[in-house]
C-alpha cells in the first residue's frame, strides 16, 4: 500500500514539475523505469523526496527531463479563442 501511495505522490510531482496531465504523468513515471532499469517504486521514492532533499539521481534526472521535454514537443497547441 505505500508502494502505490508514493507512485500517486510521485505523479504529484510530475504533474508540478513539468505541467502533464495525470495519465501523461504516469507514462513519464514508467517511462523513467523501463529506460533507466528502475523499479517503478524507486523511482516513484526518489521523485517524492526530491524536493525534501534536493537530490535526485543523475540518470533519473535525465530521464525525467528527457520524457517531459518529449511531451512538450509533441503537445497540441493550445486553442486560442478569437478577438
Amino acid at each position: 500500500m505505500t508502494s502505490h501511495a508514493e507512485v500517486d505522490q510521485a505523479i504529484g510531482v510530475v504533474i508540478a514539475v513539468g505541467g502533464v496531465t495525470p495519465a501523461e504523468a504516469w507514462d513519464v513515471l514508467r517511462e523513467i523505469s523501463m529506460r533507466t532499469n528502475t523499479r517503478l517504486r524507486l523511482v516513484a521514492r526518489q521523485l517524492v523526496a526530491w524536493p525534501r532533499t534536493r537530490e535526485l539521481d543523475p540518470v533519473i534526472r535525465a530521464e525525467l527531463e528527457r520524457q517531459l521535454a518529449q511531451r512538450r514537443t509533441t503537445a497540441s497547441p493550445v486553442a486560442t479563442e478569437p478577438r
